[in-house]
């Protein structure tokens, strides 16, 4: 493959952990390479085994083989390097330019070896240069050049990546703030045309009953008329029956006129009518429209209306544990409730309680399955929700993240919202949640968070459990009674 060098790059065949040619590169599930020795140490001791670039996670360690095809082509693209390295070397020799490791260059002046730097002139240099042309200037070893220059390289690169998802970040927050204008002006418009659609059918409803209501006055006045005639007659057809007097019957039999017909209508086809059929065609076509609009946002990822009919086939009967909270803290009776109040508790001081941060513990942990309990924390300004681990430390200040073994979600000041990362990563909820549901996978090492009313999912932090892990809750600090409110660990309702 004599022409690889023209179309690859040193950078194509480098390991992202040394920076360096790869050296018997094995590849990891998810795709990516590295050195063998690299990948090696990276994980070494590491609870969780993550792939260095996309942060995919592993269950299990991966079992890693040599890619060969890899090794043979990154050994070929090394060869021809090594050519270039040997004419680079007969020049004066730079840092920045490629050496072969196993043949160090010699100075073209006294023909030495390059085994220093100059970094007043910014290039390597002999012992006799150092003393000669170099004897003022600031001289470190080539080595610890190389080192320095590679971590700041590497310093260099990660700043740069940094500053690249603050921009994205920035990007991404202005076009969540547009999306959220937009939507909720789209709403808006939504909901004042479903006002004004609701009134007119209401009007259309009304006029309908209203002209039934007509309809009917005008045939009881009718039939009253009908009925006024008919009772009069008959009384006279009984006054006539009564009298003994055929002339006088057969003068007012002439009087009257009787055996004229009344004047009446068939009744028996007759009937009130209200149009009403119009409307529940209406109310068809709007049901059909909910039902769509329903099933379009259970297809978005992170804020999808949420079946919770498995969930709550998981319920925990949650209590907590009176031994592990903070001395502030008062637990109700049916230990379901917590506060925090203004005054330490005359409580024993124990391994497991907590002397710092105001937080308590489940009673039970669990070390497998799947768990689900509710907690309402409507009319509070701040809290905390979430799992811990039993290693977890429980004195003096707290390191709350993952990796020290927590899983939680945090309200700050009313609305601010943020699962605790490092560092804290904030969360933008449309909706404020009075009920929060909490649901464990210990296998798939998921906890995730819902909002209850809302039918919501908030967020899933992916992690793999190692040990036991407890329901672990923070009313936080009562703010002079303003967050006096206490977290209430609620009875799982079935589904509806």
């Amino acid at each position: 493959m004599p022409f690889l060098g023209s179309f690859l790059s040193e950078e194509q065949f480098q390991c992202s952990i040394c920076l360096e040619i790869f050296d018997n590169p094995v590849s990891t599930p998810c795709g990516h390479s590295f050195c063998t020795a690299c990948i090696g140490h990276y994980w070494q001791g590491s609870k969780l085994c993550q792939c260095p670039l996309c942060k995919e996670s592993f269950k299990k360690r991966p079992e890693l083989h040599i890619n060969r095809t890899l090794r043979e082509i990154t050994e070929q693209f090394n060869g021809q390097s090594q050519e270039v390295t040997r004419r680079l070397s007969l020049r004066r020799y730079t840092l920045s330019g490629a050496a072969d490791a196993r043949k160090v260059p010699r100075c073209p002046k006294h023909r030495h070896k390059l085994e220093l730097f100059c970094k007043s002139d910014g290039e390597c240099i002999c012992s006799e240069c150092s003393d000669t042309d170099h004897q003022s200037h600031k001289i470190i070893s080539v080595e610890k050049e190389w080192l320095i220059s590679k971590m700041q390289e590497m310093i260099g690169q990660r700043l740069r990546k940094i500053e690249e998802i603050k921009i994205l970040l920035a990007e991404i927050k202005m076009a969540a703030e547009k999306e959220m204008q937009g939507g909720m002006r789209i709403f808006g418009l939504l909901l004042s045309s479903v006002e004004r659609s609701q009134a007119e059918l209401l009007e259309v409803i009304e006029m309908s009953r209203r002209s039934a209501e007509h309809q009917a006055e005008v045939m009881i006045r009718e039939l009253d008329l009908e009925l006024t005639e008919l009772r009069k007659r008959s009384a006279m057809l009984g006054k006539l029956a009564q009298t003994d007097d055929c002339i006088s019957g057969l003068r007012v039999n002439s009087y009257c006129n009787l055996n004229t017909p009344v004047p009446v209508k068939d009744w028996a086809g007759v009937s009130v009518h209200c149009d009403l059929g119009k409307t529940k065609a209406i109310y068809n076509s709007v049901s059909q429209l909910l039902q769509h609009f329903r099933e379009e946002l259970q297809k978005l990822p992170e804020i999808s209306l949420i079946d919770q009919s498995p969930l709550k086939q998981q319920p925990m009967d949650v209590k907590l544990n009176p031994d592990t909270a903070h001395p502030r803290l008062i637990l109700s009776e049916d230990r379901k409730k917590v506060r925090c109040s203004n005054k330490h508790q005359l409580v024993p001081s124990n391994p497991e309680r907590f002397d710092r941060v105001v937080c308590v513990l489940g009673q039970e942990g669990f070390t497998g399955g799947q768990h689900y309990w509710e907690v309402e924390v409507g009319g509070k300004t701040d809290w905390d929700l979430g799992v811990a681990s039993h290693s977890i430390n429980r004195k003096g200040k707290l390191a709350v993240s993952p990796s020290n073994g927590y899983w939680f979600l945090s309200l700050r000041e009313k609305s601010n919202y943020a699962f605790r990362t490092e560092p804290s990563t904030t969360l933008l909820l449309s909706l404020k949640p009075q009920k929060i549901g909490v649901f464990v996978d210990y296998e798939k090492g998921q906890v995730s968070f819902y909002n209850v009313e809302a039918k919501m999912h908030i967020y899933t932090f992916s992690d793999t459990f190692t040990e036991t892990i407890y329901p672990f809750f923070s009313p936080c600090t009562n703010k002079s009674g303003k967050n006096d409110v206490p977290l209430t660990i609620t009875p799982v309702l079935p589904p509806d």
